[in-house]
């Protein structure tokens, strides 16, 4: 098992990192060359800024049996179709029955957007997000 992170813009890798030593669980953190990330305990894959690298380059190291950590609903779905775990940073665990109405939802929120439309912000984040979250990977590790 590994953990993949779809690290651009993620609020939880210190808390990654800390569970990860803490199991001897290895993790890859995937970023584009507008990011540096140098922790001393993982990997980390730099690719360019292209649309949607960052995503290509984690799905195809992802394997049956790891962990994605990322906020994208698509790049779930990815890692779910390969067999693999996904979580976002808040904690919610990505399913086979929870997905197709995420993606549905995302749908729906672009179209409205697109058509001048506004959606709900995203609320500031807090430390229960964290412990949530942290929570919530201890129990996904423990059941992969």
């Amino acid at each position: 098992m590994t953990i993949l992170v779809d690290a651009d813009a993620c609020p939880v890798k210190e808390i990654i990192l800390k569970v990860a030593k803490s199991k001897k669980i290895p993790v890859v953190m995937v970023i584009d060359t507008s990011h540096q990330i140098n922790d001393g305990y993982s990997e980390v894959i730099q690719v360019d800024k292209a649309d949607d690298s960052v995503d290509i380059a984690l799905i195809n190291k992802t394997n049956k049996g790891d962990i994605v950590v990322t906020q994208d609903y698509g790049v779930a779905t990815l890692a779910l179709s390969k067999g693999a775990k996904a979580i976002n940073q808040n904690g919610l665990i990505f399913t086979e029955n929870n997905i197709d109405g995420l993606l549905f939802e995302r749908h729906i929120g672009k179209k409205v957007r697109r058509g001048g439309g506004r959606t709900q912000s995203i609320p500031k984040r807090t430390s229960q997000d964290d412990e949530r979250f942290e929570k919530a990977l201890l129990n996904l590790i423990s059941i992969v």
